[in-house]
């Protein structure tokens, strides 16, 4: 085991102790959380230059930079952003910071709820020669909470010839071309990450970072190892050599599709490009390739902004345009419909949907082509059935040459607020592709307790030959994830059981102490999984069981690779076994479980 693994066992157990202690403290000193962090921001920065002719108007926090802004300017603008939203993990803060297609002499560090995207069709196109950084110097270099913020197509050229990229979860690094090394931590714990679709030429080393995984791209080469390192499809990863080190490679993405983005063409037309469908994949969709898919002119899209309603945004829908949803905080007091085929919604800078009055926030047809990305969906105070619905119940249509898509889909339940829903998105459709998400009942923050910020599931799948690539569900008060849809295919599986369950009693799945992580239905014949870990910390009662951390019909087309268990903070609970009854314990005896085939 490498030494740093007893490093990160006590830094998950201080985000565990915090989460606990906020559970349990009186309900007045948490209602000042959010309070607390709006009234420490800094001043806003600058408003952004009014749209060129030609430009979009993406409202007051989409900063879009050419080359004739003054690389001064822009710096200065980067670093107010970065001044207001370093500290700012429940601030209401949301911006984008777009570059088009030309070269940027600056240094960029991504605080919270901020996206950076270059503007090009080829991630070549716009340049940052200097850096383009996540650190850990907002939190001591511990990057336990460096949650929300991405960074995609850019050509990032490292002034020292190294950047860092030191996240957690609800992050991504997508369509990168860097032209140096990257380090995934900052000297301290760390609990990311997702990278995709990238070249990075140099070499990635993944330090302190407990998990990790990488999809369809080109490495240098690549360094580190703790707990669950998975690639996919990515030429020059290290091979598959669990459980020591716990590195699994798996050498195909069998199908996936890139997350659509915003671009410029030549002649200075904004369009969004939703990329091909892809078999069997292996590397980048672009490097020494055009990229396949289809361009949508953003005349076709209302561009949603302060004071757009969500009739105006159902209206749009059900004329067939699709919706760019600018940087902002915007409650629903009805579910986004969405019911054409190949519809698009693109957010920008976190932007963030609140349903109210219990409605469920997007709710999608059984149709085909349908994509969401780079959103945040958080659990309003009345519940939701769901927070995402992908195809009503009873969804039986084959969507296999036009499968539906979620890219940095990101849900929270608690936080800022007491959200409750019953479960947090629901996957009722076939065909499916989850591309990163992040399904987060939270730990600390404003309104969080076991009967606050209350849901039972995390995922439910029900349709059939969904895939999912980099499934982050963490805390959810019953099973994680349950996968009751046939031909279901997993890259990759985090998680952390809830830390507040009030006794044994109180969280039984039927005969069985506790709840699965992960469970496949008794029904299913056919799944299949690779790079799953589950771990536990029991904050309130150290003594609770969870009797497996994956529960599943034993035979022989239900299929799990590279799995790990680990009590954390010294062992505080019991995993008892990897799956149903074999592997493990995970205890305070042996912290760390590790299971290489199943069955």
């Amino acid at each position: 085991m490498p030494e740093d693994k007893d490093v990160q066992a006590r830094g998950l157990a201080r985000r565990g102790f915090l989460g606990a202690a906020l559970a349990a403290a009186p309900a007045v000193a948490l209602a000042s959380t959010a309070s607390a962090q709006a009234a420490t921001d800094p001043v806003a920065p600058p408003p952004p230059a009014q749209p060129k002719a030609g430009d979009p108007d993406f409202g007051p926090n989409v900063y879009v930079f050419d080359g004739s802004v003054p690389t001064a300017q822009i710096q200065s603008t980067v670093d107010a952003v970065y001044a207001q939203q370093q500290h700012a993990e429940f601030g209401n803060g949301r911006y984008a910071l777009l570059f088009k297609p030309g070269g940027y002499g600056i240094d960029v560090k991504l605080g919270y709820y901020t996206h950076v995207a270059g503007l090009g069709l080829q991630p070549a196109s716009s340049g940052i020669t200097g850096s383009c950084q996540v650190l850990g110097e907002a939190h001591g270099n511990n990057t336990l909470t460096n949650f929300w913020r991405g960074a995609e197509n850019l050509n990032i050229v490292p002034r020292s010839g190294q950047d860092t990229w030191a996240v957690s979860q609800a992050t991504f690094y997508r369509r990168i071309y860097l032209l140096g090394d990257l380090k995934l931590s900052d000297g301290s714990w760390s609990s990311g990450g997702y990278i995709a679709d990238c070249q990075l030429t140099g070499q990635i080393n993944s330090g302190t970072q407990q998990q990790w995984v990488t999809r369809n791209s080109v490495l240098g080469s690549w360094v580190g190892s703790n707990w669950n390192i998975v690639f996919v499809g990515t030429a020059n990863a290290p091979a598959t050599t669990f459980p020591n080190p716990p590195v699994t490679s798996v050498p195909k993405s069998p199908v996936v599709r890139e997350k659509p983005f915003l671009y410029v063409d030549s002649a200075g037309a904004w369009q969004v490009f939703v990329p091909a469908v892809r078999r069997d994949a292996q590397a980048t969709s672009w490097e020494a390739q055009k990229p396949a898919g289809t361009s949508i002119p953003i005349a076709d899209f209302l561009i949603v902004k302060a004071g757009t309603t969500v009739a105006d945004m159902n209206a749009a829908l059900a004329q067939g345009k699709h919706l760019i949803i600018t940087p902002g905080i915007y409650h629903l007091s009805e579910s986004l419909k969405v019911t054409r085929p190949d519809t698009v919604i693109l957010g920008l800078g976190y932007a963030t949907l609140i349903p109210d009055n219990g409605v469920i926030a997007v709710d999608v047809a059984d149709v085909d082509g349908v994509h969401l990305a780079g959103l945040l969906i958080e659990a309003g105070t009345v519940q939701s059935e769901a927070l995402i619905r992908v195809g009503p119940v009873g969804s039986r249509r084959d969507h296999s040459a036009n499968p539906s898509s979620l890219h940095d889909v990101f849900a929270r339940i608690g936080g800022t607020l007491a959200g409750k829903t019953k479960q947090s998105v629901v996957v009722n459709s076939n065909n499916v592709i989850i591309d990163n998400t992040w399904l987060w009942r939270a730990d600390h923050g404003d309104g969080v307790g076991w009967t606050s910020n209350t849901v039972d599931e995390g995922l439910v799948v029900n349709g059939d030959n969904v895939v999912a690539y980099g499934l982050f569900v963490e805390h959810h008060q019953k099973t994680q994830v349950q996968w009751n849809g046939e031909n279901g295919q997993t890259f990759f599986f985090q998680n952390e059981m809830p830390y507040d369950p009030p006794n044994q009693a109180g969280w039984m799945d039927g005969p069985h102490r506790g709840f699965p992580a992960y469970a496949v239905g008794d029904h299913v014949r056919r799944h299949e999984a690779w790079g799953l870990g589950s771990y536990c910390i029991f904050a309130v009662d150290r003594t609770i069981v969870a009797d497996r951390a994956i529960a599943a019909p034993r035979t022989p087309g239900v299929k799990f690779h590279s799995m790990i268990t680990f009590s954390l903070g010294g062992g505080q609970g019991t995993i008892a076994h990897i799956v149903n009854t074999t592997g493990g314990p995970s205890d305070s005896t042996t912290n760390l479980g590790m299971l290489s085939q199943y069955p």
